[in-house]
């Protein structure tokens, strides 16, 4: 029995073997071959685009008993061509992260725990905030001049939100007077 056959590490496989380039049989074990392939298993594909940055990189999502198992490159996408940067290809672990936060929680001023509220709660209270601070902060005029804003709000998207919608955060913060918006994916 040779080394190929002993030593089962990758690397001793690739050099001592025909497959230099690591591209075939160096790469595969009988563990990688028991996995198989989580594509062919999925139920449909989903066309979507990466929600990562305003590239809009293509994606096809694979979809297995209503749970996302694989994200890849769409190939048809004109965008990327079937690529993705690190962060696209692993946004798998966006939606399924076992820490990933699925309900609203909401901690009381002074409080010591978090509490659960229901989705319309949560938006009356941002909403209600919201008003109050526009109405405290709001600037009809600056040293003689109008400026109609508020100081009091201020605005930063994330990374994960696209063009579209960092354009209407950007027209909702604007229509209520403030000026202080910026987005992440610039910073």
């Amino acid at each position: 029995m040779g080394i190929k056959e002993r030593v089962g590490w990758p690397v001793v496989r690739q050099l001592s073997g025909a497959d230099r380039l690591a591209r075939g049989a160096a790469v595969r074990s009988a563990a990688t071959e028991a996995q198989g392939n989580r594509t062919v298993s999925a139920d449909r594909v989903v066309k979507s685009v990466c929600p990562y940055c305003a590239v809009g990189c293509g994606q096809r999502i694979f979809v297995k008993d209503e749970r996302v198992v694989q994200i890849e490159g769409d190939p048809d996408s004109p965008v990327s061509r079937g690529r993705l940067c690190p962060k696209g290809a692993a946004s798998e672990q966006l939606v399924n992260a076992p820490g990933r936060q699925s309900e609203v929680l909401y901690r009381r001023p002074y409080g010591t725990a978090w509490e659960r509220l229901d989705l319309e709660t949560a938006t009356d209270m941002i909403a209600d905030r919201v008003i109050e601070t526009r109405a405290r902060t709001w600037q009809p005029e600056s040293d003689g001049q109008v400026v109609r804003r508020t100081l009091g709000i201020a605005g930063l998207g994330g990374a994960t939100l696209d063009n579209e919608e960092n354009y209407l955060i950007k027209k909702l913060f604007t229509a209520m007077g403030a000026i202080q918006i910026e987005n992440q994916a610039r910073i």
